[in-house]
């Protein structure tokens, strides 16, 4: 018989595992000393951007220390307090660091910093609101005009009241022959009248009423009106108090007298001295109170220096038309 080969067994290496085990521990050891470097520089390398930002927006500059080498630094450590201090301690006032990153000038004209945005859109709806209300008064005072012409129609159409219309305010003008006998501030039956039908317009209303007066330059001189300042406020008095008796609100009243010193025509000539008696109501826009007027000087003729002063308000368009009609003649005498 032959002889039978034996096969020997191969030892299994039981201590295989161990390499790639070392292996996977050394990577993940680099990995976790990576990491934690990376951690610990990253606070200062913030703290450099911090004060960068700071200072491009005008905050107080910070001198950095760098970290020395060697060295950690770590968060709310004892060596963490002195690194960083101001530059005010260390060396006084810094210079403004000028910004010449292009980013960062982008990032500066940015409009969530913009007040400049804000306060140009402030102003353009300001100025909407603005227009909106002046259009809004134009109306109110327009239709207002009219309501008075045509209460008054025949008096308009005679050309014994005029209604103008201003920028902010209405003129109703009343001649006073057809208010006042001559020297007096009685009004007469016609004027009473005429100051009913204005005060049925007016009384629900939120509008200021002034009355001015005014006369010509023919002298007076009497017990009760010692010149034409008297006659004249005494006139625009008594079409207040008619205003008040018929339902207007006096705190929405007011009365001045002009007297001879605000002439619309030439005192030289009776046209012209009829033209110059005359009773005004300026009625301003609401809520306006009745001495709010600033804009307007009451009309004046060519003075001597050749000027002429421009009308303070243009005529109303007439509702009604315009017919031939005989003016009530201007009584003799004064005032």
């Amino acid at each position: 018989m032959g002889r039978r080969k034996h096969k020997h067994e191969e030892h299994q290496n039981h201590e295989a595992w161990a390499i790639p085990y070392a292996d996977l521990m050394t990577l993940l050891l680099a990995f976790f000393v990576v990491m934690y470097a990376i951690s610990s520089l990253n606070e200062g390398k913030y703290r450099v951007l911090a004060d960068s930002l700071s200072s491009a927006f005008g905050g107080a500059p910070r001198a950095v220390t760098p970290i020395q080498l060697g060295k950690t630094q770590l968060r709310g450590s004892a060596y963490d307090r002195p690194s960083i201090q101001t530059a005010a301690v260390k060396a006084g006032p810094a210079a403004a660091t000028p910004i010449n990153s292009p980013r960062m000038l982008q990032v500066l004209d940015v409009p969530t910093f913009g007040r400049q945005q804000r306060e140009a859109m402030a102003a353009a709806a300001a100025e909407r609101l603005e227009a909106e209300a002046s259009g809004r008064t134009q109306t109110e005072l327009r239709t207002l005009g009219r309501r008075i012409q045509e209460a008054l129609s025949e008096l308009v159409r005679e050309k014994l009241v005029t209604v103008r219309r201003g920028s902010n305010f209405l003129e109703v003008e009343i001649q006073s022959d057809i208010l006042f006998a001559s020297g007096m501030d009685t009004p007469s039956p016609l004027a009473v009248e005429t100051v009913r039908k204005l005060a049925t317009v007016l009384r629900d209303e939120p509008n200021a009423v002034r009355v001015e007066g005014y006369t010509d330059n023919v002298p007076i001189a009497t017990s009760r009106f010692p010149s034409n300042w008297e006659l004249s406020a005494a006139r625009a008095g008594s079409v207040v108090h008619e205003l008040v008796d018929s339902g207007v609100d006096a705190a929405r009243l007011a009365m001045v007298g002009y007297g001879e010193h605000q002439p619309l025509a030439d005192n030289a000539t009776p046209e012209g001295r009829n033209a110059n008696r005359r009773v005004l109501l300026v009625i301003l826009a609401a809520p306006q109170g009745p001495d709010a007027l600033t804009d307007r000087l009451p009309p004046t003729i060519a003075q001597e220096d050749g000027t002429t002063p421009v009308p303070p308000a243009t005529p109303l368009d007439a509702l009604l038309p315009m017919t031939a009609g005989t003016p009530i003649p201007p009584p003799p005498g004064a005032g």
